[in-house]
């Protein structure tokens, strides 16, 4: 599982976010707690995308 997490509050914005990850990924997903969560391991391809979109993204864990 990949986790996205200490995202601001904002559930309608991270839910469309959790949507085009989703699709890009081509796994499921889920948003709660104010954290994404998507199926496998897909930091790299998650990381571009979150760094396209203005997020500054730190990798954790391996």
């Amino acid at each position: 599982v990949t986790v996205i997490f200490e995202l601001p509050v904002n559930e309608p914005y991270f839910k469309e976010i959790e949507k085009k990850l989703k699709a890009l990924c081509g796994t499921g997903g889920t948003y709660k707690n104010n954290m994404i969560e998507i199926s496998g391991d897909h930091r790299e391809k998650i990381k571009g995308f979150l760094e396209k979109t203005g997020f500054k993204v730190k990798l954790a864990g391996g």
